[in-house]
């Protein structure tokens, strides 16, 4: 039974026609606990890199699980659009770049190579689109023009500043815990809450003036930089449109960054929701902490493919929920190396099962059940096992 129907002229009259029916799966999709039927082109954006280091394992794990997404649902029979931006408009990436005596993008640039070829490693397909932040500044500025104009953001001493009171309240954490995570993953880490300038502890910046050492564009509210948050909402909309269909992003995005993405996203545009559904990685943690830049706790791609390859990793990272937080031990990547044998073993055994074929189809769909879909394949083999290596690029 053919998963979807082909592209074809159609068949005039009845003598060409095959009894054989069709299967017309992107309406089976469920997705974060949620059914979410697809339509083509199905827009998928990907909060990428911000290209001041490089790729550790926790980091790679949100690309490899978009990577599976676009894959499932182009098993489906959906076109899939991606939007994977980079952040090279950053305060992170341009301090790291003074410290090296070097010009931003120039760093950035050199950045983004190194994560490219950790990607092509890890078998995850170049985006449709790689939005750069320093390319569209004219689009944060005409964000902030309708946010201003919608009376969603207001400007002080050079900065337009989102309100962003709502924010919280739509999220529904506790205000304690917004706070905590706005102080650690905020647009304004480390900055004062009781900043004067802003009306509400959660108003962040659309548009900030930039001093000496910043990269600064000409704007109507003085030379500046765009604020984070800023930047994604208008690389998505740029590339994707009003409105998309999965967000994606490690855990540590979900608030603040993604959920003022998504308001300024709305509010500029009158669409809502901006994301039909959202794919928050769980973190990857090593020694009892996350796995961060910041805090230098990390096993970095490249050095563990100097002693495995790019399948053994991306089974390593796909054989487990993908919202489930877990922690990385050297052992698993021998455990994975074992699996992925056992996998291609199963694949080599003859045989074809339209049944097991179908339930591999019927766990990928069900919100990414890569445990699930592996244990049809090993038990039945054949061309389930071969299935389920080639929509995971296990090959």
């Amino acid at each position: 039974m053919a998963l979807h129907p082909a592209r074809s002229s159609g068949v005039v009259g009845t003598t060409g026609r095959t009894p054989e029916p069709v299967e017309v799966r992107t309406a089976d999709l469920r997705l974060a606990g949620r059914p979410l039927p697809v339509g083509s082109p199905a827009r998928v954006y990907v909060c990428g890199i911000t290209p001041y280091d490089v790729t550790h394992l926790g980091h790679a794990a949100t690309f490899v699980w978009a990577d599976v997404l676009g894959s499932v649902l182009r098993m489906a029979g959906a076109d899939v659009v991606t939007s994977r931006n980079v952040t090279d408009v950053d305060d992170v990436l341009t301090r790291a770049a003074d410290a090296r005596g070097r010009h931003f993008d120039e760093f950035a640039l050199a950045q983004e190579f190194a994560f490219e070829q950790d990607m092509r490693a890890l078998g995850v397909r170049p985006p449709t689109h790689a939005p750069r932040a320093r390319h569209h500044v004219p689009h944060v500025q005409q964000l902030a023009a309708a946010l201003l104009r919608a009376g969603r953001a207001y400007e002080r001493e050079g900065h337009v500043l989102f309100r962003g009171d709502g924010v919280v309240a739509a999220s529904g954490l506790p205000g304690e815990r917004a706070r905590a995570l706005a102080a650690e993953f905020g647009d304004l880490a480390g900055e004062d809450p009781a900043d004067p300038l802003r009306d509400h502890p959660f108003d962040v910046p659309v548009w900030r003036p930039s001093g000496e050492r910043d990269p600064a564009w000409p704007s109507p509210w003085g030379w500046g930089r765009p604020g984070w948050h800023a930047e994604c909402a208008a690389m998505a909309t740029a590339t994707l449109g009003r409105g998309i269909d999965v967000l994606v992003g490690g855990a540590d995005l979900a608030f603040p960054h993604h959920a003022h993405q998504a308001a300024m996203a709305e509010a500029a545009s009158g669409v809502a929701p901006f994301a039909r559904s959202r794919v928050h990685v769980g973190a990857v943690s090593q020694d009892g902490a996350r796995m961060a830049k910041s805090t230098g706790n990390l096993t970095l791609v490249s050095d563990l493919l100097r002693v495995t390859t790019g399948p053994v990793l991306r089974l390593l990272v796909l054989d487990r929920p993908w919202s489930r937080p877990w922690e990385y031990r050297p052992g698993l990547v021998e455990e994975a190396g074992v699996r992925l044998d056992a996998l291609y073993a199963a694949a080599g055994r003859p045989g074809s099962s339209p049944a097991a074929s179908g339930a591999v189809a019927d766990r990928l769909l069900d919100d990414l059940d890569v445990p699930g879909a592996l244990d049809v394949a090993l038990t039945d083999g054949g061309d389930a096992a071969r299935q389920l290596v080639r929509v995971l690029s296990l090959g």
